[in-house]
């Protein structure tokens, strides 16, 4: 009952208030301790950035997923009436699908005031360069950050909470912000290679949910699978494939990848429905979620 109700109102949270400023929310706070602590780490020697890298990841998740254990651990001691919402208020701030959804329709309402602006506004979500791209790809881009990020902002802790609870929860949201933030290639390279590869390992399962959750009969799972191969990453072609496949659309990344070549050019319409799919897949991810907690407790 606790863990199915910290769920329902979570999610209530989530819709009616979004995402807390900054000088609140405990994901910024974790991002500027990372930025303090990471800081020097590019600049040292390959064995040595990845060593610390490798411990710096290890004992962040440590820290978080011990902070989340203790205190779902006090939680548990009190009534189901306060247990949950309190339950609630420290699980939402692993997951942000208005903030997502919120932030993709802002780049269709930023081509009325012209093709500059939606890639402005396109450039808050990505970490692309949006300079160059016309009112199709700056879609595509769109459309491609939401289904992507269906699986890292929402399905992902929904899944580890399932799995391990609070400490789950906050330990992707720990892993996720540090690959964010140091899992790039260049001066990143060794100092960030164990966060980005960790979050490849624990972001598995969740993007081939969140391609499951977009995904309808008629379309073949090979399909799915050739069509999620063609990107770099060995997650996010799975849910941006079978948005791709969902809408009939072409979506790409200049010179990396194409996903269903054969498909129609990404316009206002293909956005407006994809934000209309991601959120019955969001909604589809919180009810099996609750669902599995009910289960759970009468398992």
């Amino acid at each position: 009952m606790v863990i199915a109700g910290a769920l329902f109102l979570a999610w209530l949270l989530d819709v009616a208030f979004g995402e807390p400023r900054n000088a609140w929310h405990p994901v910024a706070w974790l991002g500027r301790g990372l930025s303090v602590l990471g800081k020097p780490l590019p600049a040292w020697p390959a064995a040595c950035a990845f060593a610390a890298g490798a411990l710096l990841w290890l004992t962040v998740i440590a820290a978080v997923a011990g902070l989340a254990w203790w205190l779902q651990r006090a939680l548990q001691t009190l009534p189901w009436w306060a247990a949950a919402p309190l339950l609630a208020l420290l699980l939402k701030p692993s997951f942000a699908w208005r903030m997502l959804h919120d932030e993709v329709a802002a780049v269709e309402a930023a081509f009325a005031s012209g093709l500059p602006a939606a890639r402005a506004r396109l450039a808050l979500l990505c970490s692309r360069d949006v300079s160059a791209l016309d009112a199709t790809a700056v879609r595509e881009t769109a459309i491609e950050t939401l289904a992507e990020n269906l699986g890292d902002s929402l399905v992902a802790p929904l899944f580890w909470f399932a799995v391990a609870g609070l400490p789950g929860a906050w330990a992707w949201r720990a892993a996720n912000t540090m690959d964010a933030m140091w899992g790039y290639r260049g001066r990143w390279e060794w100092a960030g290679k164990f966060a980005a590869r960790a979050d490849d390992v624990l972001a598995w399962v969740p993007a081939r949910l969140s391609a499951l959750l977009l995904w309808r009969r008629g379309i073949a799972l090979t399909t799915l699978r050739r069509e999620a191969a063609r990107t770099p990453s060995p997650n996010g072609g799975w849910p941006m494939a079978a948005m791709a496949l969902r809408l009939g659309v072409r979506l790409a990344k200049p010179g990396v990848y194409v996903l269903n070549a054969p498909g129609g050019a990404a316009d206002a319409a293909a956005l407006a429905r994809a934000l209309r799919l991601a959120g019955r897949a969001a909604q589809a991810a919180f009810a099996a979620a609750i669902g599995v907690a009910l289960l759970w407790r009468t398992a």
